[in-house]
């Protein structure tokens, strides 16, 4: 099979198949953009005809060209799904990238705003509809550890207020409930009393508007968060995954259980979690209503 036809229908599986999000899926197109390139100068043109050898040059090349090891990681990542994707559909005997080994990331212990910095980044004065717009969408994105693209993917409907939870659609389209906090619940409701007035009468479930009356998108989130944090003279390089990152932390300091934390953030693995510590199990809601700074307003 040409290595064309092998991409195409691996990407179809990976939508189709396997729920592979928009954004996963232009990463995995470009990867395999990059490697295709890669082995047509090789005068490589048929999947059947790729070796070890050439994956393990492929990577060569990339660390030559100074890439990073982490993308030199999800490189490989995706070249092993994409060749495990051919040995189990039978269109290779072997998986040739079986035997190459990942390279070693550093891990990092991830960046946290303590919670006096939480306060100031939360002390925004409502004046207007963005102001309370702005609130709501910080407040949301700690109090429930939500990644930017879980934020703003959020319609109107998703909100259910007489349980106090939100339904999140997380990585690759898996779904998960998480509890809301009274804070949360507070300014949400605020701001859906004015929401109405940036619809500039048209239509749109999009639960966070920006001033043209569409979603919000992830450059208008991070460019309103860098307007808040340089108000607010906190450090501009806090990213909305600094405030993930925080949610865990400030869960965990308070005694919430590693596995809750796990369930919370819609991790997959706990190996995830695990980067912040080990704890024995609890039960989810419990923890959060228990042991989140922001649960409660006074």
């Amino acid at each position: 099979m040409d290595i064309n036809t092998a991409i195409e229908d691996f990407i179809n599986y990976c939508v189709f198949e396997k729920g592979l999000s928009d954004k996963t899926k232009e990463s995995y197109q470009y990867d395999l953009r990059v490697y295709k390139s890669f082995l047509l100068n090789e005068n490589i043109n048929q999947v059947q005809h790729i070796l070890t050898s050439n994956i393990e040059d492929f990577l060569k090349q990339r660390s030559v060209m100074e890439e990073k090891v982490s993308t030199i990681a999800h490189n490989l990542t995706v070249i092993k799904n994409f060749h495990l994707y051919l040995y189990k559909t039978k269109i290779v005997k072997v998986d040739v990238s079986e035997g190459i080994s990942r390279p070693k990331l550093q891990k990092k212990i991830p960046q946290v705003v303590s919670m006096e910095d939480i306060d100031r980044l939360l002390d925004i004065q409502l004046n207007t509809i963005f102001d309370y717009r702005n609130k709501a969408m910080i407040e949301l994105m700690y109090g429930a550890g939500l990644r930017v693209s879980e934020l703003i993917s959020l319609d109107t409907y998703d909100l259910d207020f007489i349980n106090c939870v939100i339904r999140i659609k997380g990585k690759g389209r898996k779904e998960r409930i998480v509890p809301l906090g009274e804070y949360s619940i507070y300014y949400l409701k605020l701001y859906l009393e004015k929401r109405d007035t940036m619809l500039k009468k048209m239509s749109c479930n999009a639960l966070f508007l920006n001033n043209h009356g569409k979603r919000m998108t992830r450059q208008g989130f991070f460019k309103n968060l860098k307007t808040i944090l340089k108000k607010q003279d906190l450090d501009e390089n806090i990213s909305p995954h600094t405030l993930r990152h925080s949610f865990a932390t400030h869960l965990l300091k308070r005694g919430a259980d590693l596995r809750s934390i796990q369930e919370l953030l819609g991790h997959s693995d706990i190996a995830t979690t695990k980067i912040y510590t080990h704890v024995s199990d609890d039960k989810v809601s419990q923890d959060y209503k228990k042991y989140h700074p922001r649960e409660y307003k006074n």
